[in-house]
């Protein structure tokens, strides 16, 4: 059993004593593990830096088995985060949230473009936050619990929706949110891809697409918490505003 494609490096972990086990997500075969064989040493272990894209060849005996990665490098996206916090925590977010959530071996095509593109953004901080919390509604939606914000969810309007609903994570206007406001999320402008999408705008997008990471997403998964790597993110963003 074999095959090859190109996929941005998640996760490493050292493996006996020279080699490691590598998380690879590709666009066709969605995260997958393979062993590397002398990943620690001074040769490959440079290559095998989180958020990297690499051309990888997989092989086993059969489907079921861990298998082996051959592993070239496409681009290495370390001197992106070189020196810039924000830019590290946020690469830090992507991988754990994405080693966390995505299940082995099944294909997230549009999330792993919108991976591919978010990434190739590190180091553009003006840009960044933005297409990260874009790509946290890309997430969502292909985790299942995508947010429905086109029109409210009470009288069916399009106009001057303001919340979310934590429940359906559908959209609610002001006038339809009566007395239960204090109980719903933010719907900034920038979560509907309307305005000028100022930061003070992105982070309470953030709140919002946080809210459904830890209270529907992190739950269907088991008892594991959300990466704390996504706070420590959304903490050094808050930090430059």
């Amino acid at each position: 059993m074999e095959w090859r494609g190109t996929g941005i490096l998640l996760s490493v972990r050292r493996h006996g004593e020279s080699s490691a086990i590598i998380d690879v997500f590709t666009e066709d075969r969605g995260r997958h593990a393979g062993v590397v064989r002398g990943g620690t040493s001074r040769k490959i272990a440079p290559i095998l830096q989180p958020g990297a894209q690499l051309d990888v060849a997989w092989r086993a005996r059969l489907e079921d088995h861990i298998g082996t990665f051959a592993v070239e490098p496409v681009r290495s996206r370390a001197a992106l985060v070189m020196g810039n916090r924000l830019a590290l925590a946020g690469l830090n977010a992507v991988t754990g949230i994405l080693v966390f959530c995505l299940p082995e071996r099944e294909a997230h095509g549009p999330l792993y473009r919108r991976t591919e593109a978010l990434l190739d953004l590190l180091g553009q901080d003006d840009l960044w936050p933005l297409a990260y919390l874009q790509w946290e509604l890309t997430l969502l939606e292909e985790m299942g619990f995508g947010l429905d914000l086109s029109v409210c969810a009470v009288t069916g309007t399009s106009e001057d929706l303001i919340y979310v609903s934590p429940k359906s994570g559908r959209a609610v206007s002001r006038d339809a949110a009566g007395t239960w406001a204090d109980r719903l999320l933010p719907l900034p402008a920038v979560l509907r891809r309307q305005g000028n999408a100022p930061d003070a705008e992105i982070l309470q997008g953030l709140e919002t697409t946080g809210y459904f990471l830890t209270s529907h997403l992190a739950p269907d998964l088991g008892s594991k918490p959300l990466p704390e790597a996504r706070a420590r993110f959304v903490d050094a963003f808050s930090r430059t505003l």
